[in-house]
């Protein structure tokens, strides 16, 4: 349980500073925070104290963002494993070149999810951390994430700089499957 202070600062230059204020304690129990997903677990009693409480108006909030449950489907790839998972396939590559701090890469992530099962079996997917695998990133002249580049026959054949909708990799890809 949280204890909310209800007091007031003054500079002791103001002309307010020497006038009394009193300071409220208010209890409210706030709700369980995992992830970014808020388990609503708040008392009546709690609420209800809340609500009475003139200083603090009743505010309403809402989930902007939800964090995926499922786990990557897409594999990784390293510059350990490069050569083997990519250069050497005998069916063409999209890799996606990503950060983890990147929001719009985290936009893509789903897309190459769909993207993986759909093409399974005439297409492999990897994801490169940029962070983790710079030498990858400059072989390749990785200036801006995301950037997803399709490989056949070892060879880089085109790149799609950019988070893009599902449409645009598609067609893409349709070129070389």
């Amino acid at each position: 349980m949280a204890t909310v202070l209800d007091s007031l600062t003054l500079p002791c230059s103001s002309a307010l500073a020497s006038t009394a204020f009193s300071a409220r304690r208010t209890s409210l129990c706030l709700p369980q925070c995992r992830g970014l997903k808020i388990a609503n677990s708040f008392t009546s009693h709690s609420l209800r104290s809340a609500r009475s409480n003139a200083r603090f108006p009743h505010r309403s909030a809402t989930i902007v963002c939800e964090a995926q449950e499922t786990a990557a489907i897409v594999p990784a790839a390293s510059e350990a494993t490069w050569e083997s998972l990519v250069t050497e396939s005998k069916l063409p590559v999209m890799v996606e070149f990503w950060a983890p701090w990147c929001g719009p890469c985290r936009m893509m992530h789903p897309i190459i999810d769909d993207l993986s099962k759909e093409y399974e079996g005439k297409f492999k997917f990897y994801k490169v951390d940029t962070d983790a695998n710079p030498s990858i990133a400059s072989r390749y002249g990785i200036r801006s994430i995301p950037t997803v580049i399709i490989f056949k026959d070892g060879e880089k054949k085109e790149a799609i700089i950019g988070a893009v909708p599902k449409g645009t990799l598609t067609a893409s890809m349709e070129k070389f499957s």
